[in-house]
């Protein structure tokens, strides 16, 4: 085992990025970890979709790890860190791969090439490819509504057997296709569900942990759902999920991470919702759900994790 595959579990939050009149917002971004770092958190991804990642240049990305780095360091909290990455070449992928690796972090999570729609052999042959790259362990983030293809189980099971391939973040959006992976994989492989809506259903079939957007509000109680059904509480479980359900759908009511960020603002973790092109903030009719939702939520939000 890598040391990031045993901590491939529980609740990881794909932090936003904070930017103010269109540069990396700093003071904010110190905030958030600060904030996080208290809760119940298991690790980090930077830079991802949620982190709108692909609006960030090398630098900017560079400046994200070592703010986030430094200042978990400063609050005694030793969190994993992941590097979200995206790219439609194989090769263009080895180079970040390469301009990053003296970076601090844990690994990598890494989406599948977009837009090109390789085979399956393609797919394969470009995970070992970035695998034998790189020291570092890779998760693969599998969302084929995104990146339009689905990796499929057999490539999957083919890919979980490299020792640089640790994980998955599965958006895959078919149940039957999760549980049967989660049924077939190598014991020491390890799933992480990312689709929000589904979170409770993914952890319940036997996902290790999830990497949530929306568990950037109500952070305890989303960790509490897993630790519920490990205590065989389902039914605590359930209500516990019952009672954020309705959130993960608002906050994916328009483009993410622009309803999460908004909330953010609202409840004064970060000092702007503002988020770059081709990203918009929310319209004024999303605003007013939120705002109704934020007044209902901001005595609990506001609680120490």
């Amino acid at each position: 085992m890598t040391d990031l595959q045993p901590q491939l579990q529980g609740l990881w939050l794909p932090l936003i990025t904070p930017f103010r009149d269109g540069e990396l917002d700093v003071a904010s971004l110190r905030r958030l970890v600060r904030h996080y770092a208290a809760g119940p958190v298991d690790g980090l991804i930077l830079g991802a979709t949620s982190g709108e990642g692909m609006s960030l240049t090398m630098d900017e990305m560079e400046g994200l790890v070592s703010v986030v780095l430094a200042e978990l360091s400063a609050s005694s909290r030793h969190l994993p860190v992941c590097l979200g990455l995206s790219g439609a070449s194989t090769a263009r992928m080895k180079e970040a791969l390469d301009d990053t690796a003296d970076w601090p972090i844990s690994g990598y999570l890494i989406a599948s090439p977009y837009y090109t729609r390789p085979s399956q052999r393609g797919l394969l042959q470009h995970f070992t490819a970035l695998a034998d790259h790189t020291a570092s362990p890779i998760v693969i983030y599998n969302i084929p509504y995104r990146t339009g293809v689905n990796l499929t189980n057999e490539t999957l099971l083919a890919l979980a057997r490299h020792p640089n391939i640790v994980g998955m973040k599965d958006c895959c959006a078919d149940r039957a296709q999760s549980i049967d992976f989660l049924n077939r994989r190598p014991a020491d492989f390890r799933v992480l569900t990312g689709e929000d809506a589904q979170t409770f259903d993914a952890l319940s079939d036997g996902a290790d942990g999830a990497i949530l957007l929306s568990a950037h509000l109500q952070t305890a109680t989303f960790a509490s759902i897993r630790t519920l059904l490990k205590q065989g509480k389902r039914d605590a479980a359930l209500v516990a999920w019952q009672s954020v359900a309705g959130l993960t759908r608002l906050l994916f009511a328009e483009p993410s991470p622009a309803p999460a960020k908004h909330w953010l603002w609202r409840q004064g973790l970060i000092d702007s919702p503002e988020v770059r092109l081709p990203m918009m903030e929310v319209s004024a009719d999303l605003a007013i759900l939120l705002d109704a939702e934020i007044e209902r939520h901001m005595p609990a939000s506001l609680q120490p994790a």
